[in-house]
């Protein structure tokens, strides 16, 4: 019999229609292969394993994923015993199956309690329920989650008495010594779930604990007696009773389509996807409930329409382009730059008249350039947040800024990769070192300072207040040349804004310049491949290679080339970056334990360097995955200066 597991439960609550497409391998799922969700997997197994130094000599229910009922048995065995601690205790009732991360058995009384790799503040009233009344936005599908767990346990156990908890990382809370993520580590070949290598067996050996309970029992049986509802249409116990029955019956719920569930389904098979034969979950919803046509799945549509929301679309099954007008926007146009609302409009009208040509108000842009001041300097950071802090005296999800790129554009168009840092070494916290860096690097003139997006000034944000804590003998000189590239976040008690505060060249974007090949995104890797596909400049200039343009590099030889073509298309420099082991023999990859292929977005970088803090591997792995750090985050800061020309050169001077 197919059993409604949580994890299903969850997706059913998300949009029910996915239960028809989980666990189908015809129906592509691109959940699977999302690089920041596995990013987030990688330091998962850390807080578990200290997790479970807080309930100690506990029975671990050791099963493959598929052996339900022997899971089921394992730990009815184990709770005959009056005191017991459960590891993956696993509950099995009337079609439905959990999975809990540990329950604490005394007598007749258990706690249930749900491990998660998240972080709150126990001094803060508001953690779940809000002021308003309602259940936080960001912990609802947790708690329906834990809700489902206590419900499943409670009925196959009705005997016993369960509290639902969650165990995570406290932000009150500061690491006691120095490696703490460090101790609770993959070996070669090693299984996450199964084989830890653990290098404590006792919360004494650790000092204070990072993690911290939450009692939400409370709230769990609110969830269960609807004084919360996942949907105002749905009791608890409906939905259960509903999804389980599609589930085992495999039947389309033919939930009505929403628009931000369909603009993020992972059930969206790409062109790519469907040449090799996968379905496409997001074509059957729409196929049957909006009667989209198969032609209407080539023509543009407003889920693809930059930061819009509109719900009353898709309920008047409007939801392509052609079919929406200026009142759908309520456009307000503001002097000088593109206001967000006619951005939309400007999308929607080169769309539907498939017009590739550049809008851009361009008197503004040339105006915002000629503030710019020589040498100009870019730069990328690639950051991480960990539970279990490096070091001694920090919190858990502290920011740890582990590389930056540097590229500098001289007045007389000689383009450096000037410099860069990373930093490979396990358990180290690197921020400081990074900061001085930093500092080398662009400290020594007045020349402007570019970023993409706001990451950068949070990070440096982030550095300042770390500063200020420590001990750091050149902590002031530091923090006064951080202050000099960025502005104060609203969090910060003393406000600033450096004379170089860093231009947000994403910010430019949005508000100067838009380009039909984004197809409305704004994020650097659209951007770089649509400045391409619209640049005479740039196609003339970097079809050359890079030791023939005035352009250095510290990571790719003087005969490489950033531009190629698939016929009158520039394929994205991202989709170019090298393989990582392609040159490696058999043997060695036998050795490979990393299971990193390339290294081309933000989340497989985090993953990267995830598996240089978690996983033992050889100093030749090692240096492998370091180099494809430092080629992706080259790239990040050249596609700026590559944007920066097409401004220069096709727009402003041409």
């Amino acid at each position: 019999m197919k059993l409604l597991t949580k994890s299903r439960f969850k997706i059913a609550l998300e949009c029910s229609n996915k239960l028809f497409y989980t666990s189908k391998k015809e129906y592509a799922n691109n959940k699977n292969e999302d690089p920041f969700l596995k990013a987030l997997a990688n330091g998962g197994f850390q807080v578990e394993e200290l997790a479970r130094l807080h309930y100690p000599n506990g029975i671990f229910i050791n099963t493959e994923n598929y052996e339900y009922e022997k899971a089921a048995q394992l730990t009815q065995e184990a709770l005959q015993n009056d005191n017991v601690v459960i590891y993956e205790a696993a509950f099995q009732f009337d079609g439905l199956f959990i999975r809990t991360d540990i329950i604490v058995k005394n007598g007749n009384i258990i706690k249930l309690i749900e491990v998660k790799a998240k972080s709150f503040n126990p001094n803060e009233e508001n953690n779940f329920v809000g002021t308003r009344g309602g259940l936080v936005s960001s912990w609802k599908p947790y708690l329906f989650d834990l809700a489902f767990q206590k419900y499943v346990a409670q009925k196959m156990f009705p005997q016993f008495k369960f509290d639902a908890y969650l165990l995570m990382a406290d932000k009150t809370k500061k690491a006691s010594i120095d490696g703490l993520n460090q101790l609770f580590r993959i070996p070669n070949n090693g299984n996450p779930r199964t084989d830890i290598i653990k290098r404590v067996h006792s919360l004494k050996e650790i000092g204070n604990s990072v993690l911290s309970e939450a009692n939400v029992d409370a709230i769990i049986n609110e969830i269960i007696n609807d004084k919360y509802k996942y949907y105002e249409n749905l009791n608890f116990e409906e939905a259960i009773t509903t999804f389980k029955k599609a589930y085992q019956e495999d039947k389309y719920l033919n939930w009505p389509t929403q628009f931000s569930a369909c603009k993020n389904c992972e059930f969206k098979a790409s062109s790519e996807q469907e040449e090799e034969g996968l379905l496409s979950g997001f074509k059957h919803c729409f196929t049957k409930q909006l009667n989209w046509s198969p032609s209407d799945f080539n023509k543009p549509n407003a889920l693809q329409i930059w930061n819009f929301r509109s719900k009353n679309i898709m309920v008047e099954n409007r939801m392509l382009m052609e079919q929406l007008t200026e009142e759908d926007f309520n456009i307000k146009t503001e002097t000088g730059r593109i206001a967000p609302s006619e951005r939309q409009w400007i999308q929607v009208e080169k769309a539907v008249k498939n017009d590739n040509s550049i809008y851009v108000e361009k008197e503004a842009l040339k105006q915002e350039m000629n503030q710019w001041m020589f040498p100009l300097h870019f730069i990328d950071f690639e950051t991480s947040t960990v539970a279990l802090p490096f070091t001694a005296g920090r919190k858990p999800y502290e920011q740890v800024a582990f590389q930056f790129s540097h590229h500098r554009y001289n007045e007389d168009g000689t383009i450096q990769h000037q410099s860069q840092y990373i930093n490979n070494t396990a358990g180290e916290f690197p921020n400081f070192i990074f900061a001085r860096a930093l500092q080398a690097a662009i400290g020594n003139d007045d020349g402007t300072v570019f970023k993409f997006a706001t990451h950068e000034n949070t990070i440096i944000n982030a550095i300042i207040t770390q500063l200020e804590e420590s001990d750091e003998a050149d902590k002031e000189n530091l923090i006064a040349f951080l202050k000099t590239i960025s502005k104060s976040t609203k969090n910060q008690v003393k406000q600033w804004e450096g004379h170089r505060n860093m231009v947000d060249l994403c910010k430019v974007v949005k508000d100067y310049y838009y380009n039909p090949y984004t197809n409305g995104s704004n994020s650097i890797k659209a951007v770089l491949p649509a400045s391409l596909n619209s640049s005479e400049f740039l196609k003339k200039k970097y079809s050359q290679p890079i030791g023939n343009i005035l352009l250095s590099s510290q990571n790719f030889p003087t005969n490489h080339i950033w531009l190629q073509m698939d016929g009158d298309k520039v394929i994205n420099p991202y989709k170019t970056l090298p393989t990582l082991f392609d040159n490696w023999s058999e043997t060695d990859l036998e050795e490979n334990i990393s299971d990193i292929e390339n290294i081309a977005d933000g989340g497989s970088a985090l993953t990267a360097y995830a598996k240089l803090q978690y996983v033992d591997m050889t100093p030749k792995e090692r240096n492998e995955i370091t180099q494809g750090l430092l080629k992706y985050c080259e790239l990040d800061t050249l596609a700026m200066v590559m944007i920066y020309e097409h401004f220069k050169f096709d727009i402003i001077e041409k």
